[in-house]
């Protein structure tokens, strides 16, 4: 027919549709419209209307005009008849399940209350189960004997969790559940396991957020796992059939604490899988309410069409006499809303249904999922929907649904910058601009776990990371060149997403916070807020990585704040009532001086005397030094030039691409202009001139006026507070929060870079050995070796991009900088009120610490280490010097961080720098390290210690070495100047490395008579070693710059000295170990060219006595080296090891080094000792055969000193220099252990 053929030029009546495929119903949303009009330019309503209720052509005959409603609703209730005629035989054959009713209805699915063992208790209905005994277990209510079935888990933790099918014969206990029996069949992804009575290896691990599908095909007799919607293949075949009534029921077993969210066909699944069908039979008007919402959309689309200006044709059309569609439009959306609204009623279970899948489909389709975002159609929709009764409930179902789309939303590469959960926050934000909606939402009972689940990112596997990252390059790589360009994209691209997903993250917040509750009395802006982070920080569940550093950038109360109040100059405060607060919710929280009621008791304070505590930033800095966001010099976080510091860095760690200096793909930052950050501008410009995501310029943070008249609220009671949210209050809950969730994360990034590294020695290092064409059986092992080595490297490479993507972007890390810089502020501001300071709570030490080393260490690089602590966080330097050894700080584990804080610092020049140049540091660190010496600090001290001290021993290389002359000259005159401080170090030093020496023999001989070493007894064995040579160097450096301690005065220290050389020398000497050193070469971990050898330890053994021999020639010193050496019991030991001395390999360890000259003088010595020994054996001889000295005046300790001295107040007598030694560990007698009072010295007798 001539009417048929399609005419541009327009001599056909009608509107057209040209489909692209043959199933209309199935693809609603790949039409292409063509418009045709007939001779005399009017167009036909009646196809316009078989359109968008898909009727065959021509089925719908010429219509009166005006159109009515009572036409649309026939057109409606015709079309309905027959979808439901069709639907009947449509529905799936149900034959194969069977489901018993639990009092929730014949028809739904859900668990088995007698079937429970052990503690499952529903936190959140429908099915969000958690398991409160150590292991529990639970059957559904249904089960299946054919076809082919299956049931959704998401994952609400990703601990231990057994996820399957079993039978009734399936016993469950306390330490058996699905899969430990026959009949029983579970995948657990936590151990990567599948488990049919025992355990193999199967499937992939799993992470929070996960869809796990479970899936039985009774055809084939087969039982198979999904992950997100991707097979894991066939778990297991052979599945035994069983009787009708008597099959296989969806069956779960939980450790404790687990928690996952069950889903048998009561809402639609997240990752259908064809062919499969729920245990639940969705509800049958389903496909009907899915027609009328297509419906809907198609006439959207006419409405969009006829606004837009895309083609001639469409101009042609409305400039002739034709209906526009506007005037239907609100007539046949009306129509077909009464009967989506009449049909989702018809069904018990039905609105949920739908609201989860259809409708929320709809939503997304009508808003766009990418930009540029249609909020006029939307907004068209809402206003829409809630003009009829039943809307309240399905916009209540609407955002629970979008909730839980954001916990498991994954990121794909090629949707990418809008992927994620990007879309469900885009629609949710909008959709709670209307204040009727954000009411609406929380009411809900759920309203605290529905926000959790839009604040959170779903987390990443092996496998994800692999398809996010196909190509991995890394430093020195031998990976095709294209990697390197790939993987630049790749992160850009990711690095986008994130942006994306945290700009709705933030937009979220912002409404919520302003949103004020429709209470009575009248609550302020932020009370809503602040409740949550209080209930959240109770649930003490931590947070997601990634969405807590976005309120660092400050969020204010109301539109028009100066909210970046982090980043503000001049007077500074803090309501310091807030840590004195006997509040419930804080109670538990540590404090610096000890637990809350501990300190009330102790130390009580009134909340009331100090409510807001004010200082001037930079109080605490030099007024040289000090940089500000008042002076000329900005913070780091503020400052005005955007450098690229990315290209500045020292660490071979890191990721550098060929031909450049810079690393890979900087995180793109949020603000174009950072000095809008500082004192003199608003962080509300900064939000407000950001680029948009959408195409409707709208208020950012403000809620949308309504068009509609608003429903009355119902009021309810509320716990809320009446205050608004303070900005005060954002920063302690966020450093909890940060303290709880993020720095673990910070620390997980730290573990994949320092093991890439390893990862990256170890690859080259068997490269290597592959070269030098090894025998073909070692060929062998070294290449398989390296597939290990090379696959572990690229895994800790994709986890430090996606590291490097979701925690180090520009603006986390200037608002992790500004932290900084307040939270230590405040603290050296109270650290002068005792009363304060002990209730400041622990975590904002330890976030400040964590946040200061995650900053530091980041990737990309902040800024470059030599302003990293010039340009803002100098105090930093001044809080963990005064504070480490601060016994006002109860906990030794915060003292240990201080401390381990100066350790890790001090390795690096442009650090060591900044603490020369810091007052405080130099008046108090020397005594402070000499004081912190003690049975639990001294490795860390010792580090700090042998850093100081590096490049003056003998052997060690001054090239390259990190020294202070400085420090090195304050520590000689703290030693000098305090002999009691000195004494008490120098009594620890000599008994920590006789202990540590000890300790290395015997983890030597450990090893030696075990046939495999284990790498932890190896590992042992290395770090024992590296400190017993870290300690010597120490006392080396003691010899060096205070020689008078062991020269002058009493010979007690240089007798103690004496000993310990000659008891190393014994050790490092003796069969055993010179057969350990020779033949069982220890190899640092990573490091396998860096082989551990005895003149790591003789080395400060000859600086020690030569440091002596040195000082020895100043008359003033009376104390004789040789006859110390020449008295000692063991004259031979004493020979030996001077021997082993002068006949080491020195040349090898040395290598040019000028201290190889300095060995005449050690030779010399050994000649001198080697004849006042033998002169006094002979002495011996000769007075062997005279009368000997009773032995009653004899020390019975020595037997070689008089007993000229004894004990009270049990006088006990022992010589001098025994009691003495002794009362330095000791002050207890040591014959009959009585308390020691004083010690009186005869006088009389003579040594």
């Amino acid at each position: 027919m001539a009417e048929d053929g399609q005419r541009i030029g327009g001599l056909t009546s009608g509107l057209a549709v040209i489909l692209t495929t043959e199933d209309q119903r199935d693809s609603p949303q790949k039409n292409h419209f063509i418009s045709f009009f007939d001779d005399f330019g009017y167009q036909s309503v009646e196809r316009t209307l078989e359109h968008i209720f898909q009727l065959p052509y021509k089925s719908v005959r010429p219509l009166p005009t005006p159109i009515e409603a009572s036409l649309i609703h026939s057109i409606l209730k015709n079309d309905i008849c027959k979808f439901r005629d069709n639907q009947d035989a449509a529905l799936h054959d149900r034959d194969g399940v069977c489901i018993t009713d639990s009092g929730c209805g014949p028809h739904n699915v859900t668990i088995d209350d007698a079937s429970i063992c052990g503690d499952i208790r529903i936190i959140k209905q429908p099915l969000i189960i958690e398991s409160q005994a150590m292991f529990s277990s639970v059957r559904a209510n249904a089960c299946v004997w054919k076809g082919k079935w299956m049931y959704e888990v998401i994952l609400e933790t990703s601990g231990i969790q057994q996820l399957g099918w079993a039978t009734l014969a399936c016993p469950f206990t306390e330490h058996k559940g699905v899969g430990d029996a026959e009949d029983s069949y579970a995948f657990d992804g936590r151990r990567v396991s599948k488990w049919n009575k025992e355990a193999e290896t199967y499937g992939q691990s799993w992470v929070v957020g996960d869809v796990i599908g479970c899936c039985i095909d009774l055809d084939r007799n087969e039982i198979s796992f999904y992950r997100n919607g991707l097979p894991l293949g066939v778990a297991f075949d052979n599945v035994r059939k069983m009787a009708p009534g008597l099959g296989y029921y969806p069956a779960i077993s939980l450790s404790q604490g687990e928690r996952c969210n069950l889903n048998f066909g009561a809402h639609p699944f997240k990752y259908p899988i064809q062919g499969f069908y729920p245990v639940q039979s969705p509800p049958t008007v389903n496909s009907l309410a899915t027609h009328l919402l297509q419906c809907l959309f198609r006439l959207l689309e006419l409405q969009r069409m006829e606004k837009a200006d895309s083609t001639s044709v469409e101009k042609l059309g409305r400039l002739k006499r034709f209906a526009p569609i506007k005037e239907l439009f609100q007539l046949i959306a009306h129509a077909i809303c009464e009967e989506f609204f009449c049909v989702v009623d018809m069904e018990l279970g039905s609105v949920e249904y739908v609201c989860w899948g259809p409708l929320v489909s709809f939503l997304m389709d009508a808003f766009r999922k990418q930009p540029p975002h249609d909020f006029e159609s939307l907004d068209g929709v809402i206003d829409l929907f809630l003009e009829f009764q039943g809307s309240r409930m399905m916009f209540q179902h609407v955002i629970s649904s979008l909730s839980c789309s954001c916990k498991i939303a994954t990121l794909v590469l090629t949707e990418c910058p809008y992927s994620g959960s990007y879309s469900y926050l885009a629609l949710v934000c909008h959709i709670l601009r209307r204040v009727e909606l954000m009411v609406l939402w929380w009411e809900l009972s759920d309203f605290e776990f529905l926000f959790e689940g839009f604040l959170s990112r779903k987390g990443l596997n092996k496998q994800d990371l692999q398809c996010l990252m196909p190509s991995v390059w890394w430093p020195g790589s031998c990976e095709d060149v294209s990697y390197e360009s790939s993987m630049m994209l790749t992160t850009t691209t990711l690095s986008g997403a994130i942006n994306k997903i945290e700009e709705m993250h933030r937009k979220l917040c912002c409404l919520v916070i302003l949103f004020i509750p429709p209470i009575t009395p009248l609550r302020l802006p932020g009370s809503v807020f602040m409740t949550f982070l209080q209930n959240l920080l109770l649930k003490n569940r931590g947070f997601p990585e990634g969405d807590i550093c976005r309120w660092i950038k400050g969020t204010g109360t109301k539109v028009g704040d100066d909210v970046g109040f982090l980043h503000r100059g001049g007077q500074r405060s803090f309501p310091v009532g807030f840590f004195l607060k006997n509040d419930p919710h804080r109670t538990d929280i540590s404090r610096l001086g000890g637990s809350f009621n501990h300190l009330l008791n102790s130390h009580p304070a009134n909340d009331g005397e100090t409510e807001l505590f004010e200082w001037e930033e930079g109080c605490m800095d030099d007024e040289e030094t000090k940089v500000t966001h008042s002076t000329r010099q900005k913070p780091c976080c503020c400052s005005s030039s955007d450098i690229d510091f990315t290209g500045i860095t020292k660490d071979p760690i890191q990721l550098r691409f060929k031909g450049s200096r810079a690393y890979c793909s900087p995180i793109p930052d949020r603000s174009a202009h950072v000095a809008a950050e500082c004192s003199t501008g608003s962080l509300n410009d900064d939000m407000i001139n950001k680029p948009s995501s959408s195409d409707q310029s709208e208020p950012e943070f403000s809620y949308r006026p309504l068009q509609h008249h608003p429903r009355s609220v119902t009021t309810r009671s509320s716990h809320l507070s009446s205050a608004t949210l303070r900005e005060e209050e954002l920063l302690d809950a966020m450093l909890l929060l940060y303290h709880m969730g993020l720095a673990p994360n910070f620390k997980q990034a730290s573990y994949y870079m320092s093991h890439q590294s390893q990862s990256i020695s170890l690859l080259e290092e068997t490269d290597k050995q592959i070269k030098e064409k090894a025998c073909i059986e070692q060929l062998k092992r070294l290449k398989e070796s390296r597939n290990v080595y090379r696959e572990e490297l690229i895994d800790c490479v994709r986890h430090c991009v996606w590291y490097r993507i979701s925690l180090s972007s520009q603006w986390k890390q200037r608002g992790m900088y500004a932290t900084c810089r307040w939270i230590v502020e405040l603290l050296l501001v109270l650290t002068k009120m005792d009363s304060l300071f002990i209730y400041i709570p622990e975590f904002y030490l330890e976030a400040l610490v964590d946040c200061f080393h995650a900053l530091r260490r980041s990737d990309p690089p902040f800024v470059p280490s030599t302003v990293f602590l010039k340009h803002g966080l100098a105090s930093f330097v001044t809080f963990i010097v005064t504070h480490f050894n601060d016994s006002r700080i109860s906990s030794a584990d915060l003292r240990d961080l201080l401390l381990q804080s100066i350790s890790v610092l001090l390795q690096y020049k442009d650090y060591l720098v900044a603490f020369e140049s810091n007052a405080a540091s130099v008046q108090t660190l020397p005594r402070a390290l000499l004081s912190a010496f003690d049975n639990r600090s001294w490795i860390p001290v010792t580090n700090i210690l042998l850093r100081l001290f590096k490049g003056s021993g003998f052997g060690s290389s001054k090239h390259g070495e990190l020294s202070s002359t400085l420090f090195q000259g304050l520590l000689r005159d703290t030693c000098i100047h305090d002999e009691a401080l000195f004494s008490a170090f120098l009594n620890r030093l000599f008994n920590t490395l006789s202990w540590t020496m000890t300790e290395f023999s015997v983890c030597v001989r450990e090893m030696q008579e075990k046939y495999q070493v284990l790498e932890l007894q190896q590992r042992k064995c290395i770090v024992i070693f590296d400190l017993s040579c870290n300690l010597a160097r120490v006392l080396e450096f003691c010899t060096h710059v205070i020689p008078q301690a062991f020269l002058a005065g009493s010979d007690m220290n240089l007798r103690r000295l004496t000993e310990l050389i000659v008891f190393i020398l014994n050790h490092e000497t003796s069969a055993a170990d010179a057969e350990f050193f020779d033949f069982r070469p220890l190899r640092r971990l990573g490091q396998s060219q860096d082989k551990i050898n005895r003149g790591m330890i003789l080395a400060p053994l000859v600086g020690i006595i030569l440091n002596l021999l040195d000082a020895s020639l100043d008359p003033e010193f009376q104390n004789d080296l040789l006859a110390v050496f020449a008295s000692m019991d063991c004259p031979v030991t004493v020979q030996c090891g001077f021997q082993y001395l002068l006949e080491y390999n020195w040349a090898g360890s040395l290598r040019g080094n000028p201290c190889a000259t300095r060995l005449r003088q050690l030779e010399q010595f050994s000649g001198l000792l080697r004849s006042r020994t033998e002169s006094r054996e002979a002495k011996k001889i000769i007075s062997s055969g005279e009368t000997e000295e009773d032995d009653d005046d004899q020390c019975c300790i020595c037997y070689t000193s008089v007993a000229d001295a004894r004990f009270e107040p049990c006088s006990h007598a022992s010589c001098y220099s025994c009691i003495t030694r002794h009362l330095l560990n000791c002050q207890r007698c040591f014959f009959c252990n009585a308390i020691v009072l004083e010690v009186h010295r005869d006088d009389e007798k003579t040594l």
